[in-house]
This record gives structure tokens, sequence and C-alpha cells, in this order.
């Protein structure tokens, strides 16, 4: 293989399944130069890979941007149609998986892993072009047709598994929200004791009452924010409180904490064991937060004289369904936090009160 007429890497040989592949350094400047993507508008069965979900890459590539001292990327995963040549640059058997590896210009390099990553390491070059520099590992394995295409992408999905809401937060150090969530859980033995950091939702009979990104939602609805946003130190100071106050409040959590009752029997017996309490009680400290900026604690503290046991017919319709499992969603967290502002003496908004008027309409079908 002419060296003028291909693309020359120093490489890693390995073996897998009977077969080489080889591990390479790549400028990210090359990435999109010599990585092509199969996004063709063709049925997927003749497709390698799924189509390029383009809603996608503006987040990844602001990842890069915003972090140009301290992202990370892991490797791309390529199929090379065409001709590849590896030569060792020693006879040595200890040595000899390391080499050039060469592939043919007229080679096409397709990518079956990483194709998000391509497509934002090209809007990223355009924002800082000095990364182009920087290098990403590359693997690179045999073309051997489509079939065997799909069969890599199949592969390389087929044990992937997203982290959970709740580790994703206890992992992410460079968002605000997040941090000062896990800084109230450090700071609040009842909350430090009592949540699970790492699983999306609870067991029958875990020892937890609350999971991280409960506490991380409900913190989003007091101060109306999103992952990403700003926090201002009013703000972390009135979460802070906030969280304090309730702890304090809830009976049932520290009968708990004094060992009276278990987790389990809490949930079991109690809606204020779960994520739809978490968040409706952010709904409403996102009231308190703007119209109760001074006294606000006031009402938090009568939320120890409601009824939160689950025979309270109340929260029919609200927390729970005829069935009696606990239903989580927006509708059934407005329609939680409505109950709760009438019962600490906070006036409903006229949206709220059309979700009542729905409500009673429902129940008198």
């Amino acid at each position: 293989m002419e060296a003028t007429f291909s693309y020359s890497f120093p490489a890693l040989r390995g073996i897998q399944a009977g077969n080489e592949f080889y591990v390479v350094m790549c400028p990210l400047k090359l990435i999109p130069k010599i990585f092509v993507f199969d996004e063709e508008e063709i049925p997927p069965e003749y497709r390698a890979q799924r189509t390029l979900n383009r809603s996608r890459v503006p987040e990844i590539a602001n990842y890069i941007i915003d972090n140009p001292s301290d992202y990370v990327f892991s490797s791309l995963t390529a199929s090379v149609d065409g001709q590849m040549l590896f030569q060792s640059y020693t006879n040595d058997p200890d040595f000899n998986n390391l080499g050039r590896l060469s592939i043919s210009m007229d080679a096409r390099l397709l990518i079956n892993d990483g194709q998000h990553r391509r497509a934002a390491i090209e809007e990223a070059l355009k924002v800082l072009p000095e990364l182009g520099q920087e290098n990403i590992s590359v693997v690179f394995l045999k073309d051997d047709g489509l079939t065997r295409c799909q069969q890599i992408f199949a592969d390389l999905n087929r044990h992937a598994i997203n982290t959970t809401s709740s580790l994703g937060i206890l992992y992410e150090h460079r968002d605000q929200l997040a941090n000062i969530t896990k800084d109230i859980v450090k700071q609040i033995p009842l909350l430090e004791r009592y949540t699970d950091k790492e699983r999306p939702s609870l067991s029958k009979l875990s020892p937890k009452i609350f999971v991280l990104s409960n506490i991380f939602n409900a913190n989003g609805r007091i101060l109306n924010k999103k992952k990403g946003d700003y926090v201002s130190e009013l703000e972390r100071e009135f979460l802070s409180s906030f969280w304090t106050e309730l702890c304090d409040s809830v009976v049932e959590w520290q009968t708990v904490l004094k060992r009276e009752m278990s987790p389990t029997e809490l949930r079991s017996n109690y809606i204020n064991a779960h994520g739809i309490f978490l968040e409706a009680i952010g709904v409403v400290g996102s009231y308190l937060y703007i119209n109760h900026p001074t006294n606000w604690s006031t009402y938090i503290k009568k939320i120890a004289t409601i009824d939160w046991s689950r025979s309270n017919s109340e929260w029919l319709g609200r927390a729970f369904g005829h069935t009696g499992r606990i239903s989580k969603n927006n509708d059934t967290i407005n329609l939680t936090a409505n109950l709760i502002k009438l019962k600490i003496g906070i006036p409903l908004t006229e949206g709220e009160m059309r979700q009542e008027e729905k409500l009673k309409g429902n129940e008198v079908k």
C-alpha cells in the first residue's frame, strides 16, 4: 500500500474472536474528515446503525466547549471497508503488537459506535479549533459486509445500561443544583441516613425513605431550575433552611429517625415516604420562596398537623388511584401539592382551582 495514498497511525494490535483489531490515537481534527456516518434515508434493515439524533449533538458539543480542560470521551469504534495493513515495529514476540496501521484513502470508514460524539466533535472544533490537536482513541475493525456491521452495532449496545438518575446526580460535580442537593443530604442526619444515592426507586424492603433523584427534582421545582442553571448563594441558603425545617416538621420521618417505625412501615402506610410527596412539596416550596420569603417556615411547620396516611381518602385521585398504587406524574404531583397548600393555608391559583374542578368532575363520573 502506497503511503502517499493512505492514512497512517501508530497502533496497538489485538485479537478478539480470532479476528485482529487495532487501537489508534486519532487527532480530533481528523475525525470529521475521515469518518463517515451512514445516515442515508434508507430502511433500517439496510443501514449499519441507527439514524443520528441531531438534538443530542449540541448538548455533547457544549460539554466539550464548556469543559475544554477536563472533558472525557470514550473510544470510537469504526469498521474499515477497504485495505488495511499493520506493520509491526519489531519481531520481538513481546512487542510485535506495537506498530503502524495504514488504511487506504479509498477505504470507507464507518463508525459503529460513537456517531453522536463524532458529530459533536465536528461542531466543537468550529468554536475551539485548537482542540484539533488533541486525541481520541479509535478501535478499527475489518468491515465484512452489512450483516457483520449490523451485528457489531448490536453487540456493542447489547449490554449498554444507562446510569440511574440518582447515580448520575451523585457523580455529577459540575452542576450546581446537583452539588447543593448532595450537600443538603450530607448536612441533615435524617437525609444522610435514609437517602439511597444510587437507585432510581426503593424496593419493598429497602431500609431507606428517599432516593437522591427525588430530592434533586424537588429542589428543581422549588427554585424553578434545571440541570446546568446557576444557583445563587441566597437560593442555596433557602434550600438548606427549607430541608432542615421540613425534616423537623414531618412527624413520621422523625418517628423513623427515632427508630420507633421502620422505613418499610412508613412507605406502606404513609404517602410522605414517596417521591410524589417530595416533588409536591417542591411545588409548595416554590410558592413560599416567591410569596413568603420571610415567614415561609410558619407554613412548613403546619405540615406536622396533616394526616399523611394512605387510609386518608383525601389523597385518592391525587397521590394514589383506586387500586391504592402510588402514581407520580405532573398531574398527580400538582393535585397533591394543591391539597397540601389548602391544608397549610395557602390559596390556590386560578389554574390550580381548575385542576380541582376537573378532579371533582372525574369523581362524579
